[in-house]
């Protein structure tokens, strides 16, 4: 097995593979790990779509690679909290090409203050899983034609945090938490690899969920400045904790779950630090690993059929 770990990069995760003639999407992908996630799949060959909500920053950063690069790295619209624009997405994509071999369900919100999608979901839910739900769902005859897909949903160990509260998920009858909100989406985020596996991998079709680890970016803009101090996450100067990873380390476990050849045949579970996680029944005091609910089965069917209706709604 190759020697990856905590402080890989994403570039060393892939040196060595060739992804040339693969296409792949990666979602929310102009700012943090995503646009490292992006680089290292076109950096080894494979055509990428970079799926933003803003499709300006997405063009200028796909402009920056590829000249760095010199790849063909395109960008579109894609607004995960918009269930039409998802599906403009998958019309668009699904009109100009044949397959799809590489899904990587990056883009997220985190800890924002109580809000809806423009569906009517809650922002956090709806973004983190219904959005990406959607466009999976949507794109699955594309990854059928693959031959041999991967799909990989970005979870965390927010998931600790939550499980999906099935019968209010929207927090419709209960005081809404960001952090639990958060961290229900989360789990969500595993349960759809877990759905997804479940269903297709008799279609060539393999599943994974992803914690990139702590890194500072973009989804921490909902923050103040106090609680990130508070977390711990930096000090009064503003100097990152020792523990976090950089960018580049950030995006190192979803590019192991898009290419490795050594998870082939071992789809629907949970990776953090390019490793399959140890399965934990309870919270440990530094949380690693993945809770049981988050790869329960039945847990991942109720998810489904839940994510089936609300689509329906809004169709």
């Amino acid at each position: 097995m190759a020697d990856f770990g905590y402080r890989s990069t994403a570039l060393e995760v892939v040196e060595g593979i060739d992804l040339t003639g693969k296409q792949a999407i990666v979602t929310g992908c102009y700012a943090g790990i995503g646009i490292e996630t992006v680089r290292a799949l076109a950096s080894a060959g494979a055509e990428v779509t970079m799926a933003c909500r803003d499709e300006s920053k997405a063009e200028r950063v796909a402009s920056d690679l590829n000249a760095e690069l010199g790849t063909e790295i395109v960008s579109a619209a894609l607004d995960l909290g918009n269930i039409a624009s998802v599906k403009a997405f998958v019309t668009s994509y699904s009109n100009s090409h044949n397959k799809l071999d590489i899904l990587i369900n990056n883009g997220a919100v985190m800890a924002c203050p109580p809000e809806k999608t423009s569906n009517g979901f809650e922002m956090q839910f709806g973004v983190n899983h219904i959005g990406h739900f959607a466009l999976t769902t949507g794109l699955l005859p594309l990854l059928k034609q693959a031959g041999s897909a991967r799909v990989v949903c970005l979870s965390s160990t927010g998931h600790f945090l939550s499980p999906v509260v099935f019968d209010d998920i929207h927090f419709e009858n209960r005081d809404y938490d960001p952090w639990s909100s958060y961290g229900q989406s989360k789990t969500a985020c595993s349960l759809l690899a877990v759905g997804i596996q479940d269903r297709y991998q008799q279609d060539g079709i393999e599943a994974f969920a992803v914690h990139p680890g702590g890194i500072m970016t973009t989804l921490q803009r909902h923050m103040s400045e106090d609680d990130i101090q508070g977390r711990g996450w930096v000090d009064a100067e503003g100097n990152v904790n020792e523990r976090f990873k950089t960018v580049e380390q950030g995006a190192s476990t979803s590019i192991y779950a898009a290419t490795s050849p050594e998870l082939t045949g071992k789809g629907g579970c949970y990776l953090e630090d390019c490793a399959i996680a140890e399965v934990v029944e309870s919270r440990p005091e530094m949380p690693k690993g993945v809770m049981a609910y988050a790869l329960d089965k039945q847990a991942a069917t109720t998810l489904w059929e839940q994510s089936e209706a609300m689509l329906e709604s809004v169709s």
